[in-house]
């Protein structure tokens, strides 16, 4: 598959787990700055952000986005209302093969929207989430709709 980005994200990592991630001003938008620290499940302090958390966040974003996108392509899908959430869960853990993996679970809030159309709002965003596309087959993912 062969695909022409639109547009491409900078960021920078330095330290690792216990480090910081930067993400530099573009002229429009004024960067972020984190500190990065294993959280205590694992080990470390817990005193920062994580890249799963970091993940969590983008993968909730862009699943709105996807949403909104397939409410706008398929007028048979409901409009997506302002007060939209979606809560997103990434745990990480040890695999039975070895080394770590990930597993994902989000749940779709959408308010005044009954739970069929809702649903299939949801099975028309996976198909085209980006983050949904790129962890299919390779990780746990769980939508549901609250």
């Amino acid at each position: 598959m062969s695909i022409k980005p639109l547009y491409t994200a900078h960021a920078k990592a330095t330290g690792g787990r216990d480090g910081r991630a930067t993400i530099a001003e573009d002229g429009v938008n004024n960067g972020l700055d984190i500190t990065l620290a294993t959280p205590k499940e694992l080990g470390g302090n817990g005193a920062g952000n994580n890249p799963e958390q970091l993940f969590a966040a983008g993968y909730a974003a862009c699943f709105i986005g996807a949403m909104k996108f397939a409410a706008s392509q398929d007028k048979a899908l409901p409009r997506v209302p302002a007060d939209i959430a979606v809560d997103s869960a990434v745990g990480i853990g040890p695999r039975s093969d070895g080394g770590f993996g990930l597993t994902v679970a989000l749940t779709v809030h959408l308010p005044g929207v009954d739970r069929a159309a809702a649903e299939a709002l949801v099975a028309k965003a996976d198909e085209i989430c980006p983050y949904s596309h790129a962890t299919r087959g390779n990780i746990d993912v769980t939508l549901s709709v609250a």
